[in-house]
């Protein structure tokens, strides 16, 4: 066997095409297929099945899976001791999450990572679904809950809280919103029910099992722009809402919900001198912007009863 056909098959098996894996590795997808029937041969096995969809590993190519990762970062490993562990803070990261958190928090903490070490790249995914770190799809990810399989590391992050947002105008057209049953009366903002890529992100049924939001999108961003514009009632994360002075919290005790983030990396990149750096430096800036969040909250609470104002 050797390496570059096994760094070949890795490839593969994380982009599921010939293609997409030539890209990464910086060759032409000829060389891609030359080096897998190369290590096939040598192993007398098939590791992938050829499809329309792409490739998809056999049985034995999944056995082969976890050793072969096992080789890389023993590579990689050896790599970071012999040139040094400042020498180790180059090249790419990759950082996976979902576009709330990724547009609202990690920018000042990418920037704060890409100041500390220049020689890195950091690449911040912000996509509203999964990602799947064995696959290599991501180094890291920001989850809403740790998985429960696979040879990964699992950090919990923090806790953040939601709760219903509105304008004024859309909360006075509905006599204050003063009850849940007066959410029936306005429009209601969320996400597209059967595109929900997490169940922890299913809200509305826990608010009311007969509310179906008439405006949904797969994308947070985009519901908090409906709700500044005033087109209806959304539940969003407060560390988004609290920028928004156009916005204010209604039925705050009625309906609010705590979630937490979870960074997920896999178990082999501890010996990876730059994700290690960058795990500790992404926990804790978010830990400490979230934090920033609920002692800074700028609404103020009514009496019992009463429609809550902003600042």
């Amino acid at each position: 066997m050797k390496w570059d056909d096994l760094r070949s098959f890795l490839a593969v098996a994380r982009a599921g095409r010939l293609a997409a894996a030539g890209k990464a590795l910086g060759l032409d997808t000829a060389t891609v297929s030359r080096q897998l029937s190369r290590l096939e041969g040598a192993l007398g096995v098939r590791l992938f099945e050829r499809g329309a969809q792409g490739h998809a590993l056999t049985e034995a190519g999944r056995r082969l899976l976890p050793r072969a990762e096992a080789m890389e970062a023993e590579a990689r490993s050896l790599a970071a001791q012999v040139a040094g562990v400042d020498q180790g803070m180059t090249g790419p990261v990759r950082i996976g999450a979902p576009d709330g958190v990724a547009t609202w928090l990690l920018p000042a903490i990418a920037l704060e990572i890409s100041r500390a070490w220049p020689r890195l790249e950091v690449q911040l995914v912000a996509m509203p679904r999964s990602f799947d770190v064995a696959r290599r799809e991501a180094d890291m990810v920001i989850t809403l809950s740790p998985p429960t399989a696979g040879r990964l590391r699992v950090r919990r992050v923090a806790d953040y809280s939601l709760h219903l947002y509105a304008t004024r105008e859309v909360a006075a057209s509905a006599g204050g919103l003063t009850q849940v049953a007066a959410l029936k009366t306005v429009r209601g903002i969320g996400y597209v029910s059967d595109l929900i890529y997490h169940p922890e992100l299913d809200y509305v049924p826990l608010v009311g099992p007969d509310l179906t939001p008439r405006l949904t999108c797969t994308s947070l961003a985009v519901q908090l722009a409906w709700a500044r514009m005033g087109a209806g009632v959304a539940i969003l994360p407060d560390f988004m809402a609290r920028g928004c002075p156009e916005l204010m919290r209604v039925l705050p005790r009625e309906v609010s919900f705590t979630r937490s983030y979870y960074l997920v990396s896999h178990e082999e990149n501890r010996h990876v001198p730059r994700l290690e750096a960058v795990a500790e430096r992404l926990v804790s800036g978010l830990r400490e912007a979230l934090a920033e969040t609920t002692r800074a909250d700028p609404l103020v609470w009514p009496a019992e009863g009463g429609v809550a104002s902003g600042p």
